[in-house]
């Protein structure tokens, strides 16, 4: 043996250096390996598709022994000679051992001649070599190797066997029991354990060989007769034949480990496709209903009536308390989706997740920022157009009042101007007619104030864009027509009247007085009843008081204007004196005025009816002004409770993300009690949104008591909602990243304490100028030549998939822990795969089936493209094309 035994396996072949070398030349013994050997040479060269049948004769020419070194190998020798002579030969043989060489085996007295040769002592000794160096030197048990690997490995797997007590590989297995051990302990259904005896060792032999070879592809390599027959089996026949057992058993193993280890790839891989196509129908909806909603945000049609743009600001609350939350929280739940995925395909050394054109997350939020611009400016287009609208509406029914006065009193005015009753009257009733006229011209130019208001009113009204201008510019042009007339007709009859003054006598002068008291008064009257009965609208309780004090003054010159009106009367009783006394003749009539005792009388009466309706109506409106006071007062107070509470809320959020207060778990724990006291202030924020709408649906449209309003706390709670959930996802996905990767909690505060010290503005990222910072403070060699700024760009496409410019924290432990990482590569997979396919440079779809689940194997299949190479078979797939697939041709 110690001729040809390798100086790789001397420690392992120790116990056989004692052997006598005449026992060679035993017939049991050399019958024994010859036939082990020869059945183990077979098992390999079946595969190649050929055998021998006499050792020493069928290895002479180096052919199928470099095929045998070929299979078992796996790898390519020289190319052989064909040639009959015996150099081709000796060359062929030399080549065969040249390679046994090279893997490390010193071959001792074994020449290329004795092969050749046919020396069967040699032939023995090289395949026992080649046993011992491709089947036994790479078995590993507990630290043990080899032959001392293999003893240890039958040990424990026959260990609860009764009967069974493997202490060497000669006379341990005389019995069979031991073989019959290793089977049942594998694959019980083949062998009935409990039937077998000891004292019938070639039944269990028999057994054994014929079960291997039928069941588990063992050749049958020893004969039971020879064992038994023999004192002492040869032990290399048996190590032979038993490191077959554990080869077969072993490989079954690794092919379960395999298979379960690319279904685990496989399941990520489907539920990272599953979560991207979550993410596209949500992004996709989320942008088809801001593309809906803005146009609606963004039309500013005007409506004709209050009642209608009343009902537009319904639709609009609606919408804000109705449709946008849900969408709010369809947006945040996107973001976390999106964040978790791309943290689940780092884990996967998957590369980073792009969505469609138009559907990243950048583009969500430019969306949704244009949706709450438009939302802005359309909230702010409806209170200005309610306001325009009560303008208009106050206005318009202004000058519907103002013009039916002064209509009234122009009613007659011209068929009077147009008498020529001065034609038949006497003297002095044309000195009457004349002081009449002088009365009536004062009076109309008392009413030019009424009617330059109501124009004024109408060029208002008409620059406001008041929706029934037509009919109001009509009545107003039919008033100033009018007007012009009047004062044409007043010329008139004045020049008239003064051409047959001097032939009249002057009338009595008490009732010319009377009549240019009387008129003043009279238009005083009727301004005061026009005021009184003016309608009014207020926003604050300062104007309304103004109202009050200006009311207040008026009711203070009532006292002088009935001292006014008495004497007023007085006249005309002493005109009625006169005329009783001296028995004038004037028909009872002032020919002066028209304006008599008792219309001033009743006037003056109607003014004093309308003073304490005024009262009424001012006070009414002084308390509705004190009442939208008190929704003023109470939205103040606890908007400024609210609004400082969200900011504090958001701060402590703040410094929680970057402080390293206990672990991962503890920080997570923290902030789900914040969102939990968070998510229970919300009954504030609803009671809030109660007020506000109280004060929009009273139109108070300012709020002195506080600088924040309900936008801006909508805003705020929805920013607060936002930033807990994104925080809590992110230290969700360190946690992650933490188990995954195997960083312990030291390392996770030591990387929190890098990152905090170079976010000098405590923002939670780092720019690139900072993350560079950080890196060389980490040890990282990145110098400002232009290979440190290559590497610095490969790592920030890394870090920064999306060029946002920034690192987050999360995206700076992925590198971290990716440097140290042992996750499931490309090359496991493909080693994975080799120990399906076996020696075979293919992988058959009925092995894919047969050794995944149905679905993982359709997968695979799917992805793979047929192998093409000379060895192919019906059904063979490339499975290097599936990692292509599935890694890219970057990780291959």
């Amino acid at each position: 043996m110690d001729h040809y035994d390798s100086q790789q396996t001397n420690d392992y072949m120790q116990p056989e250096e004692d052997w006598d070398r005449d026992l060679l030349l035993d017939p049991a013994w050399e019958k024994q390996q010859r036939k082990t050997f020869t059945a183990w040479c077979n098992s390999h060269l079946r595969k190649a598709g050929t055998q021998i049948e006499n050792i020493e004769e069928d290895f002479r020419d180096g052919l199928k022994l470099m095929l045998l070194l070929e299979v078992i190998s796996g790898e390519r020798l020289a190319k052989p000679e064909r040639g009959k002579m015996r150099v081709h030969k000796i060359s062929n043989v030399n080549k065969a051992l040249d390679f046994i060489a090279s893997k490390g085996v010193k071959l001792v007295s074994i020449g290329a001649e004795e092969i050749v040769d046919g020396n069967v002592k040699m032939t023995l000794g090289m395949i026992w070599t080649i046993i011992l160096r491709f089947a036994i030197q790479d078995i590993s048990v507990e630290e043990t190797s080899a032959k001392e690997g293999l003893l240890l490995w039958c040990q424990r797997k026959t260990a609860p066997y009764k009967n069974v007590n493997i202490q060497n590989f000669h006379i341990s297995w005389k019995d069979g029991l031991g073989f019959c051990a290793l089977i049942h302990r594998h694959r019980p259904e083949l062998i009935d354990y409990g039937k077998l005896r000891k004292d019938d060792p070639l039944t269990n032999l028999n057994t054994a060989f014929d079960v291997a070879e039928k069941y588990l592809d063992i050749p049958k390599m020893l004969d039971a007769e020879d064992i038994v027959g023999t004192a002492r089996p040869d032990e290399k026949a048996i190590m032979t034949y038993v490191s077959s057992f554990y080869h077969a058993f072993s490989g079954a193993q690794k092919a379960e480990t395999a298979a379960n280890r690319i279904c685990k790839v496989l399941a990520v891989n489907q539920e990272n496709e599953q979560l991207m196509e979550d993410y596209e129908k949500l992004a996709s909806d989320l942008l088809e209903w801001i593309r809906r909603t803005i146009p609606w945000l963004e039309n500013r049609a005007p409506e004709n009536t209050m009642h209608a743009m009343q009902q537009k600001l319904e639709d609009f609350r609606d919408y804000r308390r109705l449709h946008k939350p849900p969408k709010v929280q369809e947006k945040c739940q996107l973001e976390i989706n999106f964040n978790t995925l791309q943290t689940k395909l780092r884990l996967s050394n998957r590369p980073a997740f792009m969505p469609s054109e138009g559907r990243m997350v950048s583009d969500i939020n430019n969306a949704w920022g244009c949706l709450e611009q438009a939302e802005k400016g359309y909230e702010e287009w409806l209170l200005n157009e309610i306001r325009r609208l009560e303008r208009l509406d106050h206005l318009a029914e202004k000058f519907r009042q103002k013009a039916s006065i002064h209509e009234a009193w122009t009613d007659g005015k011209e068929a009077m101007l147009r008498q020529k009753d001065y034609e038949t009257a006497t003297l002095s009733e044309i000195k009457a007619l004349l002081k009449k006229h002088e009365a009536f011209e004062s009076d109309l130019a008392a009413h030019q104030d009424r009617v330059e208001q109501i124009a004024a009113i109408a060029q208002e009204l008409n620059e406001l864009d008041y929706y029934d201008s037509p009919s109001v510019n009509a009545r107003c042009q039919k008033i100033c027509d009018q007007w012009d007339n009047l004062g044409a007709l007043t010329q008139k009859r004045r020049e008239a009247l003064e051409r047959t003054e001097k032939l009249l006598e002057t009338i009595d002068q008490l009732y010319l007085e009377y009549a240019k008291r009387a008129a003043p008064f009279n238009n005083w009257m009727e301004g005061a009843m026009e005021d009184l009965q003016d309608t009014f609208i207020v926003h604050t309780i300062e104007e309304i008081q103004g109202l009050t004090t200006a009311h207040e003054q008026f009711k203070a010159t009532l006292p002088d204007a009935d001292k006014e009106r008495l004497a007023i009367l007085g006249i005309h009783n002493e005109v009625s004196k006169i005329v009783q006394t001296y028995h004038v003749n004037m028909a009872g009539t002032n020919p002066y005025t028209t304006i008599t005792p008792q219309e001033i009388n009743g006037k003056w009466d109607h003014v004093r009816q309308l003073v304490p309706r005024r009262d009424q109506a001012l006070t009414e409106e002084h308390a509705r002004q004190q009442h939208n006071e008190r929704l003023r007062k109470q939205f103040g107070a606890q908007a400024n409770v609210i609004g400082p509470w969200i900011q504090t809320k958001m701060e402590e959020i703040g410094r929680i993300s970057i402080e390293m207060h206990g672990t991962l778990e503890d920080q997570l724990s923290h902030l789900r009690q914040y969102e939990k006291s968070i998510v229970n202030y919300k009954p504030k924020i609803d009671q809030l949104e109660g007020d506000h709408q109280l004060i929009q649906e009273a139109l108070i449209f300012d709020n002195k008591h506080t600088n924040y309003t309900m936008e801006h706390i909508r805003v705020g709670w929805e920013q607060l909602l936002t930033t807990i959930a994104r925080t809590i996802n992110e230290v969700e996905n360190q946690i992650l990243t933490r188990d995954a990767k195997g960083i312990s909690q030291e390392q996770m505060n030591e990387f929190r304490a890098s990152f905090n010290h170079f976010d000098r503005d405590h923002s939670g990222t780092l720019g690139p100028e900072e993350f560079k910072a950080c890196l060389i403070s980490l040890g990282y060699d990145i110098g400002n030549d232009p290979q440190g700024e290559a590497e610095f760009a490969r790592i920030m496409s890394i870090v920064d998939p999306n060029r946002l410019g920034v690192v987050t924290f999360q995206a700076f432990i992925d590198f971290m822990s990716r440097e140290t990482a042992d996750t499931d590569t490309a090359d496991q997979v493909m080693a994975s795969f080799k120990i399906l396919a076996g020696d075979k440079n293919y992988i058959t779809v009925d092995e894919l089936r047969r050794e995944l689940p149905p679905d993982q194997a359709e997968y695979c299949i799917a992805r793979m493209a047929p192998y093409t190479g000379p060895d192919a078979v019906p059904g063979a797939l490339d499975y290097m094309s599936f990692s292509t697939a599935l890694y890219g041709e970057s990780d291959l």
